[in-house]
């Protein structure tokens, strides 16, 4: 009996996601624990593995597929002794189980019902098969056109609504725009410009990102920070690390300041969740990093706990995994607070929001020569300014102000950090 392989749910919050890359082909024998696909979530891209042994019969999602819902039927495995071909006969209907970008629009867009009059589209000629969504099937049977005279701008040249919207009976259907040129007059006036999709990264970060501003009531507290002292600290730290190929940068030993001011300021290492706090014994510390899709937070877990080294390390492997997308769901799903650098771009001072259920975020800006006071007089120093956003519903002010002390403490005698 033929076996279906399903798209799985890779993470708890997965509800659909995209088939980025097959790794089988029609015909391969697999085993549990091959690896049968690429799938892209909304935070990285995942290999799923086969849980049983057979051969692939069919494929059933089209890698580049989009918006694949979990539990859909994305490919048929023959079982031991079956052949591929009666295996494949009892797949299902593609059309049904095919899920593309315009499943949404069937459920968005009903068509309207087909005149009479108009005729059904011509069958594909020499037997070949037309790839078409059943809503730009429906669409070009209402208008009458013949889909052999179209060409699809979906995966793999699948015709898609686009394609058939504003095509006329007998007359190939127009292109949709690829995004150079001239661009129609839109409300972005008439400058012209390249369309690009939203990533599923970038559209998880909107939904957060505008959840965290509206439901957040969101304050602010600056202080500026002497870093001299750090930085003549990391200098040491990393002679003495030199032969073990471990360099220490400044936002590593800002993860470790972060973690251990939450410590000392539990009452500010919080989140709020409705009816009660969640008042957290261990820090870990969600950093934000800049990846090709969108940002994500790879979490650096029991931060306050561990050395200096052993967050450079592991730092360094989490942030090549978000650039390239391959971060697993435990490595960035949790956190207890937040810190983001963009002291690297020259930024002196921002406010950075909060990644609910989170209490908090800090935002590092870059260190710079400034004139400082020292025992009366003014002297050069390297300062920064370093800005937390605080929830006013689980941290008070007090108990923000609290939380940057320390911090600013650990930062100037990073001599505590090692205690």
């Amino acid at each position: 009996m033929p076996t279906p392989i399903k798209m799985p749910a890779l993470s708890p919050t997965m509800e659909e996601g995209t088939l980025a890359k097959w790794l089988v082909k029609v015909g391969d024998e697999v085993s549990a624990g091959d690896l049968l696909a690429e799938i892209e979530t909304d935070k990285a891209t995942m290999e799923f593995e086969a849980v049983d042994e057979g051969t692939i019969a069919s494929i059933e999602v089209e890698e580049g597929a989009e918006g694949v819902k979990v539990g859909t039927v994305i490919a048929i495995m023959a079982a031991d002794g079956e052949s591929v071909e009666d295996a494949a006969k009892g797949a299902p209907a593609p059309a049904k189980e095919e899920t593309k970008p315009e499943a949404s629009e069937e459920k968005a867009e009903k068509p309207s019902p087909a005149p009479a009059s108009a005729p059904a589209p011509a069958p594909a000629k020499d037997g070949d098969r037309i790839f078409a969504s059943p809503l730009a099937r429906r669409i070009a049977e209402d208008k009458g056109i013949d889909l052999a005279s179209v060409k699809g701008s979906g995966p793999r040249g699948r015709i898609v609504k686009a394609d058939v919207e504003g095509a006329q009976p007998g007359k190939p259907a127009a292109q949709p725009a690829t995004g150079t040129g001239a661009a129609p007059a839109t409300m972005d006036g008439d400058a012209p410009f390249a369309e690009e999709k939203v990533s599923g990264v970038r559209k998880v970060v909107a939904k957060r990102l505008t959840a965290a501003k509206q439901d957040v009531p969101h304050y602010y507290l600056s202080v500026d920070i002497r870093l001299d002292a750090m930085l003549a600290a990391r200098a040491d730290l990393n002679k003495m690390l030199e032969a073990d190929g471990i360099k220490l940068s400044v936002n590593d030993i800002l993860i470790k300041a972060l973690a251990k001011a939450l410590m000392r300021t539990p009452q500010a290492h919080v989140s709020f969740q409705g009816e009660t706090l969640h008042r957290y014994q261990r820090a870990d510390i969600s950093v934000a990093v800049a990846s090709p899709k969108g940002l994500i937070t790879p979490i650096i877990r029991g931060a306050d706990r561990k050395s200096l080294p052993e967050i450079a390390t592991e730092m360094k492997e989490l942030a090549g995994k978000a650039r390239e997308g391959k971060l697993q769901p435990h490595e960035y799903q949790g956190g207890t607070a937040s810190i983001s650098n963009l002291g690297m771009f020259g930024i002196k001072q921002f406010d950075a929001v909060i990644n609910p259920p989170q209490g908090m975020i800090m935002a590092v800006g870059a260190g710079e020569q400034r004139p400082w006071v020292e025992n009366g007089q003014i002297v050069p120093a390297t300062v920064m300014t370093a800005s937390g956003s605080f929830d006013h519903r689980a941290i008070d002010g007090a108990e923000g102000a609290q939380l940057m002390e320390a911090f600013k403490q650990m930062c100037e005698q990073p001599m505590g950090m090692m205690l």
